[in-house]
C-alpha cells in the first residue's frame, strides 16, 4: 500500500470531499464548511486548506454557481408559480430613473408662452384645474410630452436587446442601419404623398422590418453572430443613408424641406394620433422583451455555451431582432430617427445598476429620461427657437460614442 503524504490530493470517495466545496457536496448539508467553528476544531485537516474551501465555496456562491450574491434576494410565488431574483439595487434605480423621468416630462409641460407651475400640471394631469390650464396641458402640451417619453423608451429597450443579443455595446438600431431604414421608407412616404395618418406608422414598420431582414440574410452562414450583424449592418446603413438622400434631392421643395425636418428628430406638433399606434405597440412588445431577457442572457456567454444550456440560439436571437425592429420601426415613425438614444440608454442604465448587460426596463426609463431632457434643452435652449430635438441629443450622444471606441480599443475588442 502506498502512503500518501498529507499534502497530496486524495483520490479515494472517503478523502474527496477534502477538496470539494461544501456547496456542491452531495453527501453532507450545504453549510458544513461555512458555519465551522471558529476554534479551528473541525475534522479537515490542520494545514489551513478549510479555509481556502471555505473561500471558493464563497466565491462560487457569489459567481452565480449555486446561490445568487448578497446583493440579490431570490423569490417564489405559489399562484402564480413563479421564481426569480430580486436586485435591489436595479429596483431603486428604475425607481430613481422613473421619478426624474416624471418630473422632467412635468416641467416640459409647465414652460411655454403661456407659463404653469409644476403644482397645477400635476394637477391637470388628474383632471383638476381651470379650464384653460387643462386645454393647454391636456390638448396642446401633453401630446408632445407623451410621444417623447414613449419614443425613448421604445428606443431604449430596442438598444438593450440589440447590444445584449450582438454582445456588443456599439450595436444599437441607429448603427445597424434599422433607423435607417425606418427612415428612407417613411421619407420615400413623404415623398410620394403617402405620409398620413398610419401611413407613416406602416411605411416605418416596413422600412424597419425589410431592412432587418436584409442583415439577417447577407450575415447569415450555417446561423448568425453578433459580429457578423454589427458588419453586415453598417454596410445596409450606408446604404439606406444613400437612398434617402436621394429621394430628397428627388422630391420637390415642399417634400424635401418636410422630410430634412423630419430626418433630423423632432417632436414638434406631435397631438394624440402618434400617441396611440406607440401605446398600442408598447403594450405589447415591452412585455415580449422582457419575456425574452431570461434567455436572452444567455446569450452573452456565446452560442455554444448558450446552445449548451439549453437556449434555442436562433430562434431567440430572431424573436429580439423582430422585437428591437418593431420598437425601432414605430418610434422613428411617431419622431423621426433620433440619434444616439438607442446607443446611449442603455450604456447608462448598465453602469447605473451595475449588471452585467443592458437592463431592459431600465434602459427604457433612461431612454425617456434622455429624450424629454434633450426636448426640454432643445426648447430653452435659444430664446424664441424650438431646435429638433435630434440635434440636441446628437451633440450629447457623439461624446458617448467616442468613449465607447476608447474602452473598446482599451480593452482591445476595437479591432
Amino acid at each position: 500500500m502506498v502512503r500518501q503524504s498529507p499534502n497530496t490530493r486524495p483520490d479515494t470517495p472517503s478523502d474527496a470531499h477534502l477538496d470539494v466545496p461544501a456547496d456542491i457536496r452531495p453527501d453532507g448539508p450545504s453549510d458544513a464548511h461555512l458555519d465551522a467553528p471558529a476554534d479551528g476544531r473541525s475534522d479537515a485537516p490542520a494545514d489551513g486548506r478549510s479555509r481556502g474551501f471555505r473561500n471558493l465555496g464563497k466565491a462560487r456562491l457569489r459567481s452565480g454557481g449555486t446561490a445568487p450574491a448578497r446583493s440579490h434576494r431570490t423569490f417564489r410565488l405559489a399562484v402564480p408559480p413563479v421564481s426569480g431574483i430580486l436586485r435591489p439595487r436595479l429596483i431603486a434605480v428604475c425607481a430613481a430613473l422613473a421619478v426624474a423621468t416624471f418630473l422632467i416630462l412635468c416641467w416640459g409641460v409647465a414652460i411655454g408662452d403661456y407659463p404653469i407651475s409644476l403644482i397645477g400640471v400635476m394637477k391637470a394631469l388628474i383632471g383638476s384645474g381651470d379650464p384653460g390650464t387643462l386645454l393647454v396641458v391636456r390638448e396642446l402640451r401633453l401630446p408632445r410630452a407623451v410621444v417623447g417619453l414613449l419614443v425613448g423608451v421604445a428606443f431604449g429597450v430596442s438598444g438593450a436587446l440589440f447590444q445584449t443579443m450582438t454582445r456588443n455595446p456599439l450595436a444599437s438600431p441607429d448603427m445597424i442601419g434599422i433607423t435607417e431604414g425606418a427612415g428612407t421608407a417613411v421619407v420615400a412616404g413623404i415623398v410620394f404623398g403617402w405620409s398620413g395618418g398610419l401611413g407613416t406608422q406602416t411605411f416605418g414598420l416596413i422600412g424597419a422590418l425589410a431592412t432587418a431582414l436584409l442583415v439577417y440574410v447577407l450575415a447569415w452562414k450555417r446561423g448568425t453572430t453578433g459580429y457578423r450583424i454589427v458588419l453586415v449592418g453598417i454596410g445596409v446603413s450606408w446604404i439606406c443613408t444613400s437612398a434617402t438622400d436621394y429621394l430628397v434631392a428627388r422630391g420637390g421643395q415642399f417634400q424635401a424641406q418636410a422630410a430634412l425636418g423630419w430626418l433630423v428628430g423632432n417632436l414638434n406638433g406631435r397631438t394624440w394620433d402618434q400617441v396611440v399606434p406607440l401605446t398600442v405597440v408598447m403594450v405589447v412588445l415591452v412585455p415580449a422583451a422582457l419575456m425574452l431577457s431570461r434567455l436572452m442572457r444567455t446569450l452573452q456567454l456565446g452560442d455554444d455555451v448558450a446552445a449548451g444550456l439549453g437556449t434555442p440560439v436562433q430562434p431567440v436571437r430572431l424573436a429580439l431582432l423582430l422585437t428591437g425592429v418593431g420598437l425601432v420601426a414605430f418610434g422613428t415613425a411617431a419622431a423621426g430617427p433620433i440619434a444616439f438614444v438607442a446607443l446611449a440608454a442603455p450604456q447608462i442604465a448598465q453602469r447605473l445598476a451595475r449588471t452585467a448587460w443592458p437592463p431592459p426596463i431600465a434602459s427604457g426609463l433612461a431612454g425617456g429620461l434622455v429624450v424629454l431632457a434633450s426636448d426640454l434643452i432643445a426648447r430653452t435652449l435659444i430664446s424664441g427657437t424650438e431646435l429638433p430635438v435630434g440635434i440636441v441629443t446628437g451633440v450629447l450622444g457623439a461624446p458617448v460614442l467616442l468613449w465607447l471606441l476608447i474602452r473598446a480599443n482599451r480593452a482591445g475588442s476595437g479591432g
